[in-house]
């Protein structure tokens, strides 16, 4: 069964794609694309409006990374372990990280991210802070190291490495000890972070269960948050909190239709908190927000998170994988899908295959832009207005609109209309939203237009050239 986090803390592969298909790298920001003809940035980031570093930048980005959630639990059969399993247990027969990030990288993810240790306390690296880890277990003859194999296996694909560290341990006995076991945690989190070289994303979340002595724990939260700049300061971090990424309140896989990247911090200023004004920022975010911290949606391919052989049947197909990534990086997010290895230390046959012709579900929707080689004219007409209009190059079938603010310079759009015009002459209204952002997928009724228009109707400055696509119906 799959356990939302929040309810616990409230109580062959496919060939390369060439530079116009889906997941090539984007154009450099704050370019425009009109008719194929780039054109600079008008002006500098948005008076007054926070902005990504290089780093979220590059990990928005990237819009897929795979989740890997292996350990104890995959050999107990269990969602949440209780800190009381035998290493033994973890004895995986044919382990082989490549193979994970070989499928990630055919299935056009840039980013992995592993459950270095889980609730249950089990490192799946060899630390010097407790014996519950790999180096008590079978595999590898106890020499073994997952974190260097999957660290290793990410850079020989091209992959950007990230490493979740739960804060709960039902195992370590100085767990509910604050100031100890703070000291342990920041020593693993030190381990992590300078022995496998450049991390990308640092993934915490607010666990904070009893630990084997019946006591919770007081997190040190800005000493944790310091520690990883310090060490890897090119890093993002993620938790309900940030400070660089945050959660976007559910794991459904679904961000807001209203979503904006930054956010007021003292809403939601550690990670755990509850509340209808938290779940609520956490979504949306805060169009007044005072610092940049996009959302980033995670969900499973399966019911649960770990492994479970029952669930076999229950693998996310491809076209629930495409929605998925419309409901998310179509949305101004990142997806973050979880693919969790079996006992053999493999990702299941069912999981790679829906991985894989969802991305030639999304090769087939986006290998075509329609807009390309076409006409377009930008006005301001207002403080907090515009108008952008696209003469299509030919008259066209479209289904599928895509439009993209540059968002180096900051995120402004607050409200559009979509209108599309037909042979006739005649402007027909097929969509009306709010924010825009890194990216906007619009599905929009099949109607054979000659342009496009797109009227920003409310913004919180003025607004900058979009980026508009537009492709045909799936």
């Amino acid at each position: 069964m799959s356990i939302d986090r929040r309810t616990f803390v409230a109580g062959g592969l496919l060939a390369a794609l060439s530079a116009r298909r889906l997941l090539a790298e984007p154009a450099a920001p704050g370019l425009v694309r009109a008719g194929g003809r780039p054109a600079p940035p008008s002006r500098a980031p948005l008076a007054g409006r926070p902005v990504p570093t290089p780093a979220q930048l590059r990990w928005q980005q990237d819009e897929l990374a795979m989740f890997i959630h292996f350990g104890v639990n995959t050999f107990t059969d269990r969602e949440w372990g209780d800190g009381r399993e035998s290493p033994a247990l973890f004895a995986p027969t044919a382990l082989d990280a490549r193979q994970w990030a070989r499928t990630a990288r055919a299935a056009g993810f840039r980013a992995m991210v592993l459950t270095a240790k889980h609730h249950d306390g089990f490192c799946l690296w060899p630390t010097a802070t407790t014996t519950h880890s790999v180096a008590s277990s079978p595999w590898r003859d106890g020499q073994g190291d997952l974190v260097r194999e999957f660290v290793d296996a990410c850079r020989a694909e091209g992959l950007r490495p990230g490493l979740y560290l739960s804060p709960w341990d039902q195992n370590h006995p100085t767990y509910g000890d604050t100031p100890a076991y703070n000291a342990v945690y920041q020593a693993q989190l030190t381990e992590l972070l300078t022995r496998y070289g450049p991390i990308q994303e640092v993934w915490f979340d607010g666990a904070n269960g009893e630990g084997p002595n019946g006591k919770r724990q007081v997190y040190d939260w800005p000493a944790t948050w310091g520690l990883v700049r310090r060490l890897q300061p090119e890093a993002v971090m993620f938790s309900d909190a940030g400070p660089d990424i945050r959660w976007i309140g559910n794991e459904r896989g679904v961000a807001g239709t209203t979503n904006w990247s930054t956010v007021r911090p003292d809403i939601v200023p550690v990670p755990g908190m509850t509340g209808d004004e938290v779940m609520r920022s956490l979504q949306d975010g805060d169009r007044d927000g005072t610092v940049w911290r996009p959302g980033e949606t995670d969900v499973s391919i399966r019911p649960g998170w770990f492994y479970h052989a029952a669930e076999d049947a229950r693998v996310r197909s491809a076209d629930d994988l495409v929605s998925l990534y419309f409901s998310s990086v179509g949305r101004n997010s990142k997806l973050l899908l979880n693919v969790p290895p079996d006992r053999r230390g493999l990702l299941h046959e069912r999981d790679v295959a829906s991985l894989l012709a969802m991305r030639a579900r999304l090769e087939a929707r986006f290998v075509h832009d329609l807009a390309a080689g076409g006409t377009m004219r930008w006005r301001t007409t207002g403080a907090t207005t515009a108008v952008l209009e696209l003469d299509l190059p030919r008259p066209a079938m479209v289904g599928i609109v895509d439009l993209r603010e540059p968002i180096a310079l900051g995120q402004a759009v607050a409200a559009h209309q979509l209108e599309g015009r037909t042979a006739d002459g005649r402007w027909h209204v097929v969509s009306r939203g709010t924010t825009i952002g890194y990216r906007r997928l619009l599905e929009v009724p099949p109607m054979r237009l000659v342009g496009l228009r797109v009227t920003i109707t409310d913004a919180v400055t003025r607004p900058e050239p979009l980026h508009v696509g537009c492709y045909a119906p799936a």
